[in-house]
């Protein structure tokens, strides 16, 4: 069982906030295809697994960013007046001013700040840098990872580092062993943040892993992204300037090259090169 003593702080607004907090503390039914995994419905596949209920400390719930004034002269006014000691904050889908204002507002309290970027508009490229150079100064580790799944273990990130490898979340990771009748031993080492990796894993098992050894990669992939589709992939289909693509096939992408590392495929040319750069 997954286990970790990290205290985190949740800032957040909308679904996707409460889809990351909800696969965190792995209640049971939380997972967003609950009932979608086969004839008799979920299959309680992370049951046991991992419950980091505990390690959220506090999760403050934020006003809609896109009802707000596009300036905001006194932003800090919009974030609580008492923020616990952590050693993570994660701010979700949060306006750009009150972002900008966050790192002074958790000086002294935590050791790092993460930002997921599921949409365009979270946080921009240029907010991202300003709040990186702003937490270097306050000695605070920083990330902006977009989309989420691509956040990845970095040696200036001691504790980003801790949490990705104690909690397993991040850029996903799979351990695959194809057996002889063409079925397939799945473990998931590390999931998404939103738990999609565990879906994937459960689609998998009833595919015929004799293609993939006959080289068909092909039919795989269309059983990874339909997977990732329906479970459902909370990225945006809007074009992000930055990467010139989708954040949702970004995220799809991802998912697809964990798999292909598991099994040791290393086709990345069937990737476009554009996305090459991000994922791998």
């Amino acid at each position: 069982m997954l286990q970790s003593d990290l205290r985190l702080v949740i800032f957040h607004y909308g679904f996707f906030g409460e889809r990351f907090i909800a696969n965190l503390m792995n209640y049971p039914n939380s997972c967003p295809s609950y009932g979608a995994c086969g004839i008799d419905g979920c299959t309680q596949c992370k049951e046991g697994l991992y419950s980091f209920s505990k390690n959220i400390i506090a999760a403050f719930s934020m006003p809609d960013p896109t009802t707000m004034p596009d300036f905001i002269e006194n932003a800090e006014d919009f974030l609580p007046k008492q923020i616990p000691e952590a050693d993570i904050a994660i701010a979700i889908n949060l306006h750009p001013d009150v972002l900008a204002v966050l790192p002074e507002k958790l000086k002294g309290k935590v050791k790092a700040l993460v930002v997921p970027v599921e949409e365009p508009r979270w946080c921009s490229s240029g907010l991202a840098k300003q709040m990186k150079e702003k937490c270097d100064e306050l000695e605070i580790e920083f990330a902006a990872p977009k989309p989420f799944c691509n956040l990845r273990e970095q040696e200036e990130h001691p504790t980003i580092n801790k949490m990705i490898r104690e909690m397993g979340i991040g850029y996903p990771e799979f351990e695959i062993e194809i057996l002889e009748e063409g079925n397939a031993y799945i473990r998931v080492l590390r999931s998404e943040p939103c738990g999609c990796a565990y879906y994937i894993g459960i689609k998998l098992r009833s595919f015929d892993f004799t293609l993939v050894r006959a080289g068909e990669m092909r039919e795989l992939w269309n059983v990874i992204a339909e997977a990732h589709h329906s479970f459902p992939c909370t990225a945006s289909m809007e074009r992000d300037n930055e990467y010139n693509e989708t954040l949702l096939h970004i995220a799809g992408y991802i998912a697809r090259h964990a798999v292909d590392k598991a099994l040791g495929y290393e086709g990345d040319e069937d990737i476009p090169e554009h996305i090459r750069e991000i994922v791998l």
